[in-house]
């Protein structure tokens, strides 16, 4: 996958997708977000604070609010990709351009820079303690190296490690 460094870079290397990412582009630009490219995809946000998303993948077009959960979801389009794992982030899937309604899209996106606007936000808890799994715990007897590797990373590297 191409890290893009811009929105028109990352479009044309998504171009069984360009109708719809082009057209959803459109819709947030038109609703005054500020367009930036951020983990190589595009991002729109307000007052520097990530609103929404846009990606391709192989079988759809998504956007993701990174504050979803807290959209009223009137529409029932927004579905939780990593069940268990995300508590803010939704998305909403579209398999063709015939999906894309601006109207919905426009009132879910203005929802969510209202609710940025009056400091609504989930926050990821940083204190749930480092579950290390029995098989990663043998290894560490096993090689004192690997222990000693894994002791220099950060909390979020070792979270990211053991899961």
């Amino acid at each position: 996958m191409i890290r893009a460094k811009t929105v028109d870079e990352y479009i044309q290397n998504q171009s069984s997708w360009a109708a719809e990412l082009k057209r959803l582009r459109t819709i947030f630009l038109d609703l005054g977000l500020e367009e930036t490219v951020k983990w190589g995809g595009p991002v729109y946000t307000f007052n520097n604070k990530n609103i929404v998303g846009l990606g391709g993948f192989k079988a759809f077009v998504s956007l993701w609010y990174y504050q979803g959960a807290l959209l009223k979801d009137k529409q029932k389009l927004l579905v939780n990709a990593q069940e268990g794992v995300t508590k803010a982030l939704r998305q909403m899937r579209f398999r063709s351009i015939k999906e894309i309604d601006d109207s919905i899209i426009k009132a879910y996106t203005a929802e969510a820079i209202n609710n940025q606007k009056q400091g609504q936000v989930i926050k990821v808890d940083r204190r749930k303690p480092l579950t290390i799994p029995p098989e990663l715990q043998a290894s560490f007897k096993k090689t004192e190296k690997l222990k000693q590797a894994f002791d220099i990373l950060s909390l979020a590297k070792r979270r990211e490690f053991t899961e």
